[in-house]
C-alpha cells in the first residue's frame, strides 16, 4: 500500500505523535480474522467436536462463543483502543501497577512464536512431499524417523535437522520482512492476501473431500447428536476451552491490534464479525476433515473411531495416509490444499503472535520498527531455530504448548478479568468506551459476564488443569523435563514479566511521545472519556 505507516498528520499536538494505524476498519478485520483462525481451527475444532457429542456440541459451543469468546474479545478491544498501545503500555495506562500484566502476555507470545513457526516449517515441507507422497507406505514412521529424525532421549541437543531447519528459516525471514514493513504495508497486507487464499484453498479442499466414497458417512460421525453429551461438564469445559483458544483473546494480540484502529471505530460490530467468522471457518474445517476421514474409515474398512484424531497426529499421520489412499490420481491435490492451508493459516497466526512482541518492544523503548524486527525478532528466530529445528524439538514443542495454552493463556486472561474488574475497577469506563464508539451497545448483563462469569469458567479450567498435571505429569516425559520446560518456564514467564515492568520507559517512548488518552483519577474519567470521543 502507498500510505506510510504513519500519516503526514500524524502530529497531533507538540512532542505528541499518533499511533500507527489500520488504514480502515475491513483491514483490522482481516488481520484480526487472520489472527484468530489459526491451526487449532483445523486440526482441533473437529476432534473437539466429535469427542464431546457431535452434533449436540453445537449449543455449548456457542453458548460458550457469545457467553465468554465474544465478550473477551470486546474486553481486548476496549483495553487496547482505549489506552492506544501494545499489552505493557495499555495497561500501565490503565492502572500503573498493572504492566506486568501486559508484560506476562508479551512473553506468552514469545514462547508461542519459537514453537508456532516450526509448526509452520512442517506444513511447509508436507506441502512439497505432498506431490510425491513421500511418506510411502508408513507415514508414521516417516514423520518421527524420517523426517523429524526425532532423538531417543528428550535431553535438549543442537543437533540440527536440515529438513526442519530451512522451512523454519525461510519462515522467520518472511515474517520479519512483513513485521519491519509496518502495520499497513505489512501485517494487514499479509491477512488480506492470506485470508482469501486460504478460504479458496480449503473451500475447493471440502468440495473435493465431499465427493469421496465414504464422505456421507464421516459427516455423520460429526453432526449425529448425542444429546446425554449435553449432561456431562467436561463437554461444556471442552466447548469454552476451544472458543477461548480459538479466538485469539487473552494474550495481548486483540490489545495490540485494536491499539492501531482509529478514533472512531465499531468495536462490538467488528468483534461480532470476527467471532462469527471464526466459528464459520472452524465448522467448514470440520466438514471438510471429517469428509475426509469418512473415506479414510471406509477405504482402510474400520471404523471412524480408528481414524479421527487430533493435533499433529491429524495433520502430519493421518492426512498423508488419507491421500495415499485417495482415488483418481488426487492425492496430490488433496495434500497440496491441505498442507498449503495449514502453511497460510498459521502463518497469518504468526504474524498477529509476533507482532504483540515487536510492539510492546517498540513503546517501551522508542526505537524504530526496523530495529526492533531486526535485533528483538532475530533473537526469537535463533531460539526457534535452535530448539525447535532440532532432533529433540518435537517434546520441547509438546510441553510448552501445553503449559503456555492452558496455564499462560488462560492464567493470564483470568488474572485480568479479576484484575480490571474487582482490583482497580476500571470496568466500567472500558464498557462506556465500547458503548461510545460502537453500534452494538453494551449493558450490565456483559458486566456481570466479564466480572463473574469468566473468573469462574477461567478459574475453573486454570485449577482443573493444574491438578492434573500435579497428579499426572505431562506426555510422560520425565519429571525434571516437565518442572523444566513446563512448570519452570511458566514461572521465568512472571518473572521476567515483573522485571520488564520496573524497567523505566525511555523519554522517548510511546508512553512519552504517542497520543496518550489514559484514564488518571476517578474523578477526572468522564472527562476524559468525553474527549476521547470528540
Amino acid at each position: 500500500m502507498a500510505e506510510p505507516a504513519i500519516s503526514s498528520s500524524a502530529q497531533i499536538s507538540p512532542g505528541r505523535v499518533q499511533r500507527e494505524q489500520f488504514a480502515g476498519r475491513w483491514m483490522f478485520i482481516m488481520a484480526a480474522i487472520g489472527s484468530a483462525v489459526g491451526l487449532g481451527n483445523i486440526w482441533r475444532f473437529p476432534y473437539i467436536a466429535y469427542e464431546n457429542g457431535g452434533g449436540a456440541f453445537v449449543i455449548p459451543y456457542l453458548v460458550a462463543l457469545l457467553s465468554a469468546g465474544i465478550p473477551l474479545l470486546f474486553f481486548d478491544y476496549a483495553i487496547g483502543h482505549r489506552f492506544r498501545g501494545s499489552p505493557p503500555l495499555a495497561f500501565r495506562r490503565l492502572h500503573k501497577s498493572t504492566e506486568a500484566l501486559g508484560w506476562f502476555q508479551v512473553m506468552v507470545c514469545v514462547i508461542i512464536g519459537i514453537y508456532y513457526a516450526a509448526i509452520i516449517g512442517w506444513a511447509i515441507s508436507y506441502t512439497w512431499f505432498s506431490v510425491s507422497e513421500a511418506w510411502g507406505d508408513d507415514p508414521n514412521g516417516f514423520f518421527f524417523g524420517q523426517y523429524l529424525n526425532m532423538a531417543e532421549d528428550v535431553t535438549p541437543t543442537l543437533q540440527i535437522v536440515p529438513g526442519v531447519f530451512w522451512p523454519m528459516l525461510a519462515v522467520w525471514i518472511l515474517l520479519l520482512i512483513i513485521l519491519g514493513m509496518g502495520v499497513r504495508r505489512g501485517i494487514a497486507m499479509a491477512s488480506i492476501i492470506g485470508i482469501p487464499v486460504l478460504v479458496v484453498m480449503f473451500l475447493v479442499l471440502v468440495v473435493i473431500a465431499l465427493t469421496l466414497d465414504g464422505a456421507t458417512s464421516g459427516l455423520e460421525a460429526l453432526f449425529t447428536p448425542n444429546w446425554e453429551a449435553l449432561t456431562h461438564p467436561g463437554v461444556w469445559v471442552a466447548a469454552y476451552g476451544q472458543i477461548f483458544f480459538s479466538l485469539s483473546v487473552g494474550f495481548g494480540i486483540m490489545i495490540t491490534y485494536s491499539s492501531y484502529l482509529k478514533r472512531r471505530t465499531n468495536l462490538t460490530g467488528s468483534g461480532l464479525v470476527v467471532g462469527f467468522s471464526n466459528s464459520g471457518f472452524e465448522v467448514l474445517a470440520g466438514i471438510g476433515v471429517f469428509s475426509a476421514l469418512g473415506f479414510m474409515a471406509q477405504a482402510s474398512g474400520v471404523g471412524i473411531t480408528d481414524v479421527v484424531d487430533a493435533g499433529i497426529g491429524l495433520a502430519f499421520i493421518a492426512f498423508p495416509a488419507l491421500i495415499s489412499e485417495a482415488p483418481g490420481g488426487l492425492g496430490p491435490l488433496i495434500g497440496v490444499l491441505f498442507f498449503g492451508s495449514l502453511v497460510f493459516a498459521g502463518f497469518t497466526s504468526l504474524v498477529s503472535i509476533l507482532e504483540v512482541v515487536i510492539s510492546a518492544v517498540k513503546d517501551k523503548t522508542g526505537l524504530s520498527r526496523w530495529t526492533v524486527v531486526l535485533t528483538v525478532g532475530t533473537a526469537c528466530a535463533i531460539a526457534s531455530l535452535l530448539l525447535l529445528g532440532t532432533t529433540t524439538g518435537l517434546p520441547m514443542l509438546d510441553t510448552t504448548d501445553a503449559f503456555t495454552n492452558n496455564v499462560g493463556i488462560v492464567g493470564g486472561a483470568l488474572v485480568s478479568v479479576i484484575i480490571v474488574a474487582w482490583i482497580v475497577r476500571r470496568l466500567r469506563p472500558l464498557v462506556d468506551h465500547l458503548n461510545a464508539v460502537s453500534s452494538f451497545r453494551l449493558g450490565p448483563v456483559y458486566k456481570v459476564l466479564i466480572a463473574v462469569v469468566m473468573p469462574v469458567v477461567l478459574g475453573y479450567m486454570v485449577i482443573a488443569y493444574l491438578v492434573e498435571r500435579v497428579q499426572e505429569g505431562y506426555g510422560g516425559y520425565p519429571d525434571w523435563y516437565v518442572n523444566t520446560f513446563g512448570w519452570g518456564m511458566m514461572a521465568m514467564l512472571v518473572v521476567v514479566a515483573v522485571v520488564l515492568s520496573f524497567v523505566p520507559w525511555a523519554r522517548n517512548s510511546a508512553l512519552h511521545v504517542e497520543d496518550n488518552p489514559n484514564l488518571t483519577d476517578d474523578e477526572d474519567e468522564a472527562s476524559e472519556l468525553e474527549g476521547a470521543q470528540r
